[in-house]
C-alpha cells in the first residue's frame, strides 16, 4: 500500500509518497505567499494551503496506482490561528506561529492570569506565537470578526477539514495552543473561559495516528482516488519530524534546523520544566515530550546569505570557514524575537565583536554558531532537569551542512546522528498514516522499521573546550542587550 505525508510549512507544502516498507517513491513541493501586513506580523491565506496541497497531491500521484493509496496524514506549522464562520468561510488570514503582535495579550496571560496558573491549567506559559494570545488579540482588536467565529483550528487541521470534513486536531499540535490540559489530553475549561470561547468552537482531540475520516466524494473524484482513502490526524511539525527521525519512546533527542530551530526530547512520562523555559507537550507516539524552540534558525543563514551577501551558494560561503572555536564575532539569532528560553518577542538579532580585520567568513561562521548557541540554551535547561542527552538526531534544511552539524556537535558536546532520510515532518506524517491504516501496530515499531542512521558526527575534545569558552561569553550577551529592545 501507499501512504502520503503532507508537511504544511511556512513557505511551502511538501508532499511525500511512501510505500509500506518505508521506501520514498516521490516528493513534491509547492510554494505559497507569506504576508507581513505590519512590522512583526506574519499571515497566510488558508485557501493557498488547500489549493497548493491539491495541486501537489495531483502531481505526487500522477504516475502511481492510485488504488494503492491507503492513507493521508499531516505535519504542520504549529500555533497558527485559523477561524471559520458558520458557513465555513475563513474569517481572516491565518495568524502564524512567528507572528509577534500579541505582546500585550501574552503579558496579560503571564502576569495577570499568572504563569503558575497557566502552567497548572496547560503545563505551559504564554508565548507570543501561541494560539490563545492570538484569540485574545482578535477579541480585542477585531471584535466583529471574533463574534463570527464558529470553528477554531490549526493550519494542518484546515487541510484535514477540507479533505474529509472532520473538525479535528491532534494532541501534539493542540498542546501549542495554550488551550489544552496537556497532562490529561483534554481541553482546559479554565482556559476556554479566559479566552471567551466554548468547547464547541474547538475541534475534537485525537492521537496523531488515529483515523479521523476518509476523503470526501468530490475530493476523491478530483484527485482520482477512492473514498476509502483514510485521513489520519497527523501532528505538529516538530512532533512529526521527531517521528520521521525515530525520536520516540524514552529520552531520545532530535534537533531540527528548519526556519525555526528546535531541540526535542521524547519521554514516556509527563514532565514539566518548572520555569517553563521548555514547552511540555503531548507527542505523536501517544506519550509526551519537552521542546525548546528558537524562532529563527536556518532562516538566519538564509537571511544572511540571500539578503545581505546576495548569494544562494550556501556551500561556497561556508567553504572558507576553518577556525572553529576561535571566532571573536558573536551573533544573536533573534530575527523574529525569541521563544525558548527567553520568551522575548521584542528582542532582535545583532552582531557583536567585529573589528577592522573581521572577515566575511567570520560573519557567516558567527551566524551558524549563534544558532548552535541558541539551541544549547534550551539543552542547558533540559540538563538542569537531570536529563542526560548524549546523542541527537538532526533534520531540517540546515542539517544538509556538514559544517553546521560539526559546530552543533561540539557546541553541545553530544554525538549528532545523521539519518538516511532527512525529510522530517513529511516522512513522519506518512509514517503516521501507515500506523493509522494498520500497516504497523504503533509508532515506535514503525520508526524502527524506517529510520536508519548512516553517519555520526562526534564531538572533538579540543573543539568542545574552545566552544565551551565561547558559549560562556555568548550567554552573557542577551542579558546585557535585552533592554535596548
Amino acid at each position: 500500500m501507499l501512504y502520503i505525508g503532507i508537511d504544511l510549512g511556512t513557505s511551502a507544502v511538501k508532499l511525500l509518497l511512501m510505500d509500506g516498507n518505508g521506501e520514498i517513491k516521490k516528493i513534491v513541493s509547492k510554494e505559497y505567499p507569506l504576508f507581513f501586513p505590519n512590522p512583526g506580523w506574519s499571515e497566510q491565506n488558508p485557501e493557498d494551503w488547500f489549493e497548493q496541497s491539491m495541486n501537489g497531491l495531483k502531481e505526487l500521484t500522477a504516475e502511481c496506482d492510485k488504488s494503492q493509496i491507503a492513507g493521508i496524514s499531516f505535519g504542520g506549522q504549529m500555533h497558527g490561528l485559523v477561524v471559520l464562520d458558520e458557513e465555513d468561510n475563513v474569517i481572516r488570514p491565518a495568524i502564524l506561529w512567528n507572528d509577534g503582535r500579541t505582546g500585550e495579550e501574552t503579558e496579560y496571560l503571564n502576569t495577570v492570569v499568572g504563569k503558575e496558573t497557566l502552567s497548572k491549567y496547560t503545563a505551559n506559559i504564554a508565548f507570543a506565537g501561541f494560539t490563545a494570545p492570538k484569540i485574545l488579540w482578535m477579541k480585542r482588536h477585531e471584535p466583529e470578526r471574533f463574534q463570527k467565529i464558529k470553528k477554531i483550528m490549526l493550519p494542518k487541521d484546515y487541510l484535514a477539514y477540507r479533505l474529509c470534513g472532520t473538525f479535528c486536531t491532534d494532541v501534539s499540535d493542540a498542546s501549542g495552543m495554550l488551550l489544552m490540559d496537556v497532562k490529561n489530553k483534554c481541553w482546559s475549561k479554565e482556559m476556554l473561559e479566559i479566552c471567551s470561547i466554548t468547547e464547541e468552537q474547538l475541534p475534537k482531540l485525537y492521537e496523531s495516528y488515529e483515523v479521523v475520516g476518509s476523503l470526501k466524494k468530490n475530493i476523491a473524484e478530483e484527485l482520482g482516488m477512492t473514498e476509502e482513502v483514510k485521513v489520519i490526524a497527523g501532528a505538529g511539525d516538530n512532533a512529526a519530524a521527531a517521528v520521521g527521525t525515530g525520536t520516540v519512546g524514552e529520552g531520545m533527542c532530535n534537533i531540527s534546523l528548519g526556519t525555526s530551530g528546535t531541540i526535542f526530547i521524547s519521554s514516556k512520562k509527563f514532565k514539566v520544566d518548572e520555569n517553563n523555559a521548555l514547552h511540555s507537550f503531548a507527542h505523536a507516539d501517544g506519550n509526551y515530550h519537552l521542546m525548546g524552540c528558537m524562532l529563527s534558525a536556518a532562516s538566519c543563514n538564509k537571511w544572511w546569505s540571500e539578503e545581505i551577501l546576495k548569494t544562494t551558494d550556501f556551500v561556497n560561503e561556508q567553504a572558507g570557514i576553518t577556525k572553529l572555536g576561535e571566532n571573536n564575532v558573536f551573533y544573536l539569532p533573534y530575527l523574529m524575537g525569541e521563544r525558548s528560553p527567553h520568551n522575548d518577542p521584542k528582542v532582535r538579532a545583532a552582531f557583536i565583536g567585529m573589528s577592522m580585520d573581521t572577515t566575511r567568513e567570520e560573519m557567516t561562521q558567527a551566524v551558524l554558531e549563534g544558532v548552535a548557541f541558541g539551541l544549547r540554551d534550551s539543552l542547558e535547561v533540559a540538563r538542569s532537569l537531570g536529563i542526560n542527552i548524549a546523542r541527537t538526531k538532526i533534520c531540517g534544511g540546515g542539517a544538509k551542512s556538514p559544517l553546521w552539524k560539526k559546530i552543533i556537535a561540539n557546541v553541545m558536546n553530544i554525538k549528532v546522528e545523521v539519518i538516511e532520510s532527512e525529510e522530517g515532518p513529511a516522512l513522519g506524517a506518512a509514517m503516521l498514516a501507515a500506523v493509522g491504516c494498520g500497516e504497523y501496530p504503533d509508532v515506535e515499531t514503525a520508526t524502527k522499521q524506517f529510520v536508519k542512521t548512516i553517519d555520526t558526527v562526534e564531538p572533538e575534545k579540543e573543539l568542545v573546550e574552545k566552544y565551551e569558552e565561547r558559549y560562556q561569553k555568548f550567554k552573557n550577551i542577551y542579558p546585557a542587550v535585552k533592554n535596548l529592545f
